[in-house]
C-alpha cells in the first residue's frame, strides 16, 4: 500500500506490515519517508488510544496541515484492544490518499 501526497510516495508497504484501525491504515515507521512530515503543534489526545502527534505532510514551502499522526505511547489497553503494537505507526488523511 501506498500513502501519496501531491504525487510523491511518502510512505510504500506491503498491506500486511500495516495495522488497520478505525478506518485508518498506519505504516510503519520505517515504511515512511519522514523527509516529507514535520511536527505539527496541534494537541490531541484521544480516549482510548492516548497522546497523538500530528504532522504537517509536505515538501518546501508546501505543507498540508496535520494530514498525518501517530500515537508514540498508546494506552496498553489499546495496544490489548488492536492486539497488536501500534506505537510510532503513522497514519494519514486529507491530502493524503492511501491506495493499495
Amino acid at each position: 500500500m501506498k500513502a501519496i501526497w501531491n504525487d510523491v510516495v511518502i510512505a510504500d508497504a506491503p498491506k500486511e506490515e500495516l495495522i488497520y484501525i478505525e478506518r485508518n491504515w498506519y505504516f510503519p515507521p520505517n515504511r515512511v519517508n519522514k523527509d516529507h512530515l514535520q511536527d505539527s503543534p496541534t494537541p490531541y489526545t484521544c480516549p482510548w488510544k492516548g497522546e497523538c502527534q500530528y504532522f504537517n505532510v509536505g515538501k518546501d514551502d508546501n505543507w498540508s496541515q496535520d494530514n498525518a499522526w501517530t500515537y508514540p505511547k498508546p494506552k496498553p489497553s489499546a495496544i490489548d484492544i488492536v492486539k497488536k503494537d501500534f506505537s510510532n505507526y503513522i497514519a494519514f488523511w486529507r491530502d493524503v490518499k492511501v491506495t493499495e
